[in-house]
C-alpha cells in the first residue's frame, strides 16, 4: 500500500502522533467554533470540554487549526487559549488555506477546511455542532461544507445543519452530493437547537457500531463521500422549533438592515439569536457540541482507529 506523504506544513501533537502510530481512535474537532462561534471564555471552556469528553469515551481529540502558517492536528491547552483570546485570528475555509499558509497566518478552520485536513491526515471521524448549508432567501449562497462533504471519506457527527439556514434546500443539496443522512436514535433531521425539523433521515441507527459499519461499507465500495450522522440536541437543553423560528426571523431582518452578508452572516446570526433567546440558544449549542463529541468518540472506537496513510 502506498502511503501519502504529508508535507511539512502539517504538525501533529504528541497525542495524535502516538494515536496514528498505534492506530488508536481519533476524533477531529473544528476550531472556527473557538475563534468565531462562541465568546471568550466560553469558547476556550467548550473546546477543552469537548476534548475531555472525547478522551473519556476512548478516543484521542485532534482539534485542527492553523497556527503561524502550519496546519496543527491536535492542540495543546496553551494553543487553545491563544486561539480563544486572540481577536486577530482568521476564519479559515477552503479558499483561505493557501493564503493563510503563504502568509503564516493563524485561524480557526471551518467545517469544510477541517474536513479536508482530517481526510488528509487519515482521520475518519469528525465532531462539530452543525454543518453549513443553503442560506435563506439566497439560494446561490451555499456553504463550502456541502461540496466538501461530497469529497471526504469522513463520518461527520453533528446536530444537523444550523437552523438559521434553509433546511429543506440544504437537505436537497446533501442528496445531490450523495451524502447519506443517518439519524442517531432519531428518525428526523435535527434542526440544531431543536430536535425536530419535519425532514426525515435516510436511515436510523441506535448503536455506534451500526453507524461505523455503514461508513466502512460505503468507503470499502469505493465511495469518496462523507457520511453524516445526525444527533438531536440533548432534550434538557433543546428549544421548541416555533420559538427558535421567531428568533431566527428577527435576527435575519436585523442582519438585512445592518448590511451583514457573506462570511460574517453566520457569526452575526448566531450571536443575535443568542441575545433574542436570553442566552438559551447558546446553552443548547454548548450542550449539543459535547453530546456530538461523545457520540463521535464512541463511533471512532467502534471503527477501530484510523486509516494509516503516512509516516509518523
Amino acid at each position: 500500500m502506498a502511503f501519502l506523504q504529508l508535507s511539512q506544513q502539517y504538525h501533529f501533537s504528541k497525542d495524535v502522533q502516538q494515536a496514528r502510530k498505534f492506530g488508536a481512535p481519533i476524533v477531529a474537532l473544528e476550531s472556527a467554533v473557538i475563534t468565531h462561534g462562541l465568546p471568550y471564555p466560553e469558547n476556550r471552556q467548550t473546546a477543552l470540554a469537548m476534548e475531555a469528553v472525547v478522551r473519556e469515551n476512548g478516543a484521542i481529540p485532534a482539534t485542527i487549526a492553523l497556527l503561524v502558517g502550519k496546519v496543527h492536528i491536535g492542540l495543546t491547552a496553551e494553543e487553545v487559549e491563544s486561539l480563544s483570546s486572540d481577536q486577530a485570528t482568521r476564519k479559515i475555509s477552503l479558499r483561505d488555506i493557501g493564503l493563510a499558509l503563504a502568509n503564516e497566518l493563524s485561524g480557526g478552520t471551518t467545517v469544510a477546511a477541517t474536513l479536508f485536513f482530517a481526510a488528509q491526515a487519515g482521520i475518519r471521524v469528525f465532531a462539530t455542532g452543525g454543518i453549513g448549508g443553503v442560506h435563506r432567501d439566497a439560494p446561490f449562497d451555499i456553504s463550502a461544507d456541502l461540496s466538501q462533504l461530497g469529497k471526504s471519506q469522513v463520518l461527520v457527527v453533528c446536530a444537523g445543519a444550523k437552523s438559521i439556514l434553509d433546511l429543506p434546500a440544504t437537505r436537497e443539496v446533501l442528496e445531490t452530493q450523495g451524502i447519506p443522512l443517518i439519524g442517531y436514535r432519531t428518525d428526523e433531521f435535527p434542526a440544531f437547537y431543536s430536535r425536530e425539523s419535519g425532514l426525515k433521515v435516510d436511515w436510523r441507527v441506535d448503536d455506534p457500531k451500526d453507524a461505523a459499519k455503514i461508513a466502512q461499507e460505503a468507503w470499502s465500495a469505493g465511495l469518496k463521500r462523507a457520511v453524516l450522522l445526525v444527533v438531536p440536541p440533548p432534550e434538557a437543553s433543546a428549544l421548541p422549533g416555533d420559538r427558535m423560528e421567531a428568533a431566527i426571523r428577527e435576527a435575519l431582518e436585523d442582519a438585512r438592515q445592518a448590511g451583514i452578508h457573506g462570511a460574517d452572516t453566520t457569526p452575526f446570526l448566531l450571536r443575535r439569536v443568542s441575545e433574542l433567546t436570553g442566552g438559551e440558544s447558546q446553552k443548547a449549542n454548548l450542550a449539543l457540541l459535547k453530546s456530538n463529541a461523545l457520540v463521535a468518540a464512541q463511533v471512532a472506537a467502534a471503527m477501530g482507529g484510523i486509516k494509516k496513510i503516512g509516516p509518523v
